[in-house]
């Protein structure tokens, strides 16, 4: 959000002045010598440079290794969300592996890539439910995420006992989610 009043300015209207009218702001003029233009497109050459600067930034095709915060893949249908979900909640618990060789970068970036493709089919799911089944599947999805959240705060601190603590709430959270899909 910060980049964006560097390359946008905002729409201002087309006022258009007779020539026949005193000039009183000292407007340009336009080409047609008949009017006087108040709004003239140009871009200054730091709001250019910002402009392709920011758009290869928001264009390029690599992530992160960080959470993803998009929340459904557009053209994830629940079928497919369905014939996924386990294999993602078995590379989440995986991630224990990991944790036990105390390689916590590693454990890190497992952690982030298969919370993210289980929060994509999760959240898929529910959206497919009744309304009234919503609610506490909703509690329960944000309960598991903000409990992978904090397993990967403790890796990165290297904090074991938390560590361990966090990863028991997830295996107790995804079996409670998971029987209720």
């Amino acid at each position: 959000m910060a980049l964006l009043p560097l390359v946008q300015k905002p729409n201002q209207p087309l006022i258009l002045f007779p020539l026949s009218s005193p000039n009183p702001f000292n407007l340009k003029q336009s080409k047609n010598r008949s009017q006087m233009c108040l709004h003239s497109h140009h871009f200054s050459r730091r709001t250019s440079l910002n402009l392709g600067v920011t758009s290869f930034i928001l264009l390029s095709e690599k992530t992160a290794n960080a959470f993803d915060f998009r929340i459904t893949v557009p053209d994830q249908t629940v079928e497919e969300a369905e014939d996924g979900i386990q294999s993602h909640a078995k590379s989440l618990l995986q991630v224990k592996e990991l944790l036990e060789a105390e390689t916590w970068k590693e454990a890190q970036k497992a952690l982030r890539k298969s919370s993210t493709l289980l929060k994509q089919d999760i959240y898929t799911i529910i959206q497919a439910k009744p309304g009234n089944q919503r609610p506490q599947l909703r509690k329960l999805y944000s309960i598991l995420f903000n409990t992978v959240s904090r397993l990967d705060f403790a890796a990165r601190d290297k904090d074991v006992p938390r560590v361990w603590e966090y990863y028991d709430n997830i295996v107790l959270a995804l079996h409670n989610i998971l029987s209720r899909l």
